[in-house]
Formats: C-alpha cells, structure tokens, sequence
C-alpha cells in the first residue's frame, strides 16, 4: 500500500536510525511523549490524510437492527427445534416400531411460529423512514434435511410422526355420538313367535323412553334398531348384519332366542361387541369363564328346569320316571333337556333318564310326540313343555282329554302371557293348573318396580296389556341403563365392560340384588313359580 503525503511535499519523511528500507512511515514511530504526538488535525494537514468523518446515525441504527433481527431470528430457529423436533423424533420412534403404522407418501411440512419473528423487535424502534429499510427476515419452512439423514427410515419416522394423531383424541366409538347410544336386537317379528319379539321390543322401548325423557345417559338419548329373524337361524346372521354393519350400533340387547344365539353370539364375540340379556336361558351364553362380551339378565333353563322337576318330585309327590319331556328340536330344546335330565340323576341317584318327546320349530306339529306318550308304558303323570306357546297350547289341547289327570309345567322361554292367551280361546279347562317358571316377579303383583312398569307401560303404549316378557326386557334394559351411567360420557365396549363386572348389589327392585362379575355374568338366578287359574291368570306359587 502507497503512502499518503501532502501533493506539494517531495521531501523524505524523517525516519529513525536504523531502517534501511526507506519506507517505515512516521506514524508508525513510537513517540516518547504524549504531547509530541501530532493531533488528527495536525496529521491531516502535514500529510493530506483526510480524516473519515464517523458513519450517520441512520445507518449505525439500521446495523444495530440488522444485527439485532439476525439475533432474533437464530434464537428463534434454535427454540423451535429444541422444543419440536426432539418430540417428532421420538415420536418418529415409537411409530416405526408399531407394526399397525403404515408410511404416508408426503411428510406434512413443520409448523412456524409466528413469535420467531423480527416484528417484535421493529416495534421498539422509531417508525418512518428507518422502518422500510429494516430486513423482514422469515424462517425457512422446508426445514432441508442433510443428504446424509435423507434415508428411507428417518423420512419414514418423520413422516409417521406428522401423521399420529394427538394421544389425547378419543376415537370414535360405533354407535356413540354426541347425541345418541344405538342398540341393536334380532327377534322374530315374523312367523309363528312374532308376538316375542314384540313385547320384547315394547319392553326394551319402554325403558329408553323413560330414560330419554329424563335427559337420556350423560346428555345422549338411547334408540333401539330391530332386525327379523323369524326365529329361523339362517337369517339370524344377515339380521346381525344390518344391525351391525348398516345401522352401525353399539352392541345388542335382548336378542331372541336359543338356536339363533348360536350364529349371533360368534358373531358379536368375534367384533368385540356387547351382547346383554338375551331372551335365553342357554348354556351356550353361561360359559365358565363367561364369554367376556355377554351378560345375562335371566336364570338358565337348567335353573328353571330344576325348579320345576324339584316341585313335582317334593310338592306334588311325583317319582322322576313318572315325568315326561316335550323338547323343541334346536338348542332351546336341549337346554331344557339337559337342565331336566340334571335334576333328575340328582333325584334318582345317576340313574336312567327322562322319557323325551319332540317336535320341530316354528311348528305346531305334535302328533309324533303324542304317538310317542301313547306307547310308553308306564304311566306318564306330569309334561314339562320345553316348547314355544303355540305348540305347547297344541300339546295341552291333544292331551287334556286323553289324561285328565296329567300335570303340564312350562318353563318362562315358552311365553307365559301368550300361552294364557292361547288356553283361554281352548277354554277355562285348558288352561286351569298349568304351571310356569317366571324370571320376573308376578307382573300382576305390587312390587314396586312391577307398579313403575305399568305405570310407564300406561303412558308410553297405552293400551298394551303388561306382559311378563316385555317386563323381562324392561327390566334387563334398566340394568344395561345403570352400567352405561355408571361407565361415564367417555363410554366404549371395554370401559362398560369394566363397569358391569364390577357391578355390585345394585337394587332393581326384583327381590334378590343384582350383581356381575368377571366369573360371573348373570344378574340374576332367581326363579320365580306361577299357576294358571280358569280366568287365564297367574297367581304365585312357591317352588321351595
């Protein structure tokens, strides 16, 4: 670099002994004294050095700024990614080691926030000229990987963690909305057993309108959709279907039915649906463990059955060879069997069994059966009718005159209303002496929970006579109305579960208290014994 001199200087600048180069310049000299050093002034004038005047104050200001965005601006980036993509990175993670997490196409870009900016900072600041020459500095939002992290596994990650949802968010649950709980029921609205599936509905109706009117479970009113099976297993599993499949519902209450049950308990198992109180007493729905989604309401048939053999052995002093079977050919009549046959060995000491007679479904076909009495030999005094009503008011009516004398009991899956309602139109003798088990108390009677049915009955469906079945399921939907109050707003399959195996002593006002648990999943084992009069009505009897 040349040395600056004055234009009109040619003379040498005196150096200090001892420099041979010539060009150490003056200024450069220590100096001994502080005032022998010459001013800025002095300098300039002696040499023609200009002195450079300081930058303006605008632009000093705007460096300032320029320096303090830039601050801004970094502190910003490195804040977002402490707080972000440590989380993203974990969560990344955890989403490629689960096995139900597929890989998007696209990793959604990463979120800015609009605080990391240089806005705050211009603010402080006077406005106006100064202003529209500050930088406006904005945050990549690509966020460019390095080369060397763009592999398939780490895209993979990031691209899992944008798409997981929140922990937080519920997902949704079939059949529960913010307004609404569905049930399903599959019943015969159709052919010989129809007039079941109606007042099983009324009953199952009756109960939700009640609690809707009282503001529904947690704000959501309660709907019943029904499907028909006709009592006919081979439509039991496309009814299961519509119920489940079209109209979406939660689970399935009271559905109808032995030998139907065995296609609709698979297929609610097998979707991890609720199946409560259907109208069976089956042990195909009585397992030991119970299955973990089905609740009953109601006694078994082999309860009932035992009930029933134990009176006529103890009360009416009747030996166990002289008692019959009429069983239905399908599963409702097995149970029945089985439930008599076990009684039996109990009373005769393991030995032999029941004389059975039967007869086909959805039919009032008796006449195998009755040639099937009329051959055995020894004397047959007491029928217990395993049957629907129709085809045991048929038995009744082709015996009644050939044995006088013969004792008929029927256990609660036949009807009991319709069964009067059928022994009446023969006449009063028809009917007069039958005996049925019930699983309800006597409809007709005082009990408080009998006189809030048919007040509710009275007002929901007037005119609808109170019936034992339609009381059943009125009762069998209070207890599944509990379990979902009990369950919370945040109510799923698994949490009412939970809730109903936990369920203890809860007062239904049936007598006996209702409880579950995770060995056992029948509120009840009550059973409960009537008679016919020549009026068509049932009036207690006592089966101890």
């Amino acid at each position: 670099m040349r040395h600056l001199r004055a234009p009109n200087d040619d003379r040498d600048p005196p150096f200090p002994s001892g420099y041979d180069d010539g060009r150490r310049p003056m200024y450069e000299q220590s100096w001994r004294d502080e005032h022998d050093r010459p001013t800025p002034a002095e300098f300039a004038s002696r040499y023609g050095v200009q002195e450079v005047p300081p930058p303006p104050r605008e632009r000093r200001l705007l460096g300032v700024l320029s320096v303090l965005g830039l601050v801004a601006v970094a502190a910003g980036v490195a804040g977002f990614a402490a707080m972000r993509l440590p989380t993203r990175w974990t969560a990344a993670l955890s989403a490629n080691g689960s096995a139900e997490v597929t890989t998007p196409a696209t990793v959604a870009p990463l979120p800015v926030r609009a605080a990391q900016t240089v806005a705050p900072v211009q603010d402080a600041f006077p406005t106006g000229a100064f202003a529209s020459a500050l930088p406006v500095v904005t945050p990549d939002q690509s966020m460019p990987l390095r080369e060397e992290d763009r592999t398939p596994k780490f895209d993979t990650r990031m691209a899992n963690a944008a798409a997981a949802p929140p922990t937080s968010a519920r997902p949704p649950v079939q059949g529960v909305t913010d307004t609404e709980i569905s049930f399903g029921m599959a019943a015969p609205f159709s052919g010989p057993a129809r007039e079941m599936g109606h007042q099983l509905k009324l009953g199952i109706d009756l109960a939700f309108a009640q609690a809707n009117e009282e503001g529904g479970v947690h704000g959501r009113q309660l709907k019943l959709y029904t499907a028909d099976d006709a009592y006919e297993p081979t439509r039991t599993l496309n009814a299961m279907k519509e119920l489940y499949e079209q109209h979406k519902v939660f689970g399935f209450v009271e559905n109808y039915g032995s030998p139907t049950a065995l296609i609709s308990v698979p297929y609610a198992l097998e979707h991890h649906a609720l199946y409560f109180g259907a109208f069976t007493g089956a042990p195909s729905l009585r397992r030991d463990p119970p299955d973990r989604y089905v609740f009953n309401y109601r006694a078994g048939y082999a309860e009932e059955a035992h009930a029933l053999v134990n009176y006529l052995v103890k009360s009416r002093k009747l030996r166990p060879q002289e008692i019959g079977v009429l069983t239905q050919q399908d599963a409702y009549g097995d149970a029945g069997w089985e439930g008599v046959s076990k009684a039996m060995h109990a009373l005769r000491g393991g030995a032999g069994d029941a004389f059975r007679m039967s007869y086909s479904r959805n039919t009032v076909n008796v006449d195998e059966a009755i040639a099937q009495l009329r051959r055995q030999k020894h004397a047959i005094k007491a029928v217990v009718l395993v049957a629907t009503f129709r085809a045991a008011a048929k038995f009744i009516e082709k015996t009644r005159d050939l044995y006088p004398d013969m004792t008929y009991a029927t256990i609660s899956g036949v009807g009991s209303t319709g069964l009067a309602s059928e022994l009446m139109v023969l006449g009063p003798r028809y009917a007069d002496g039958v005996i049925c088990t019930q699983v309800t108390p006597a409809v007709d009677g005082y009990a408080s929970v009998t006189l809030n049915y048919k007040k509710a009955l009275a007002k929901y469906f007037p005119g609808e006579p109170a019936d034992y079945s339609s009381l059943e399921a009125y009762l069998t939907a209070n207890v599944l109305i509990e379990g979902l109050r009990r369950a919370g707003p945040a109510v799923d399959t698994e949490s009412l579960v939970d809730v109903l195996e936990s369920m203890q002593n809860y007062e239904l006002g049936v007598g006996s208290k209702v409880s579950f648990g995770p060995s056992d999943h029948q509120a009840l084992h009550k059973v409960w014994g009537t008679q016919l009069d020549k009026t068509g009505q049932y009036h207690a009897i006592d089966l101890e």
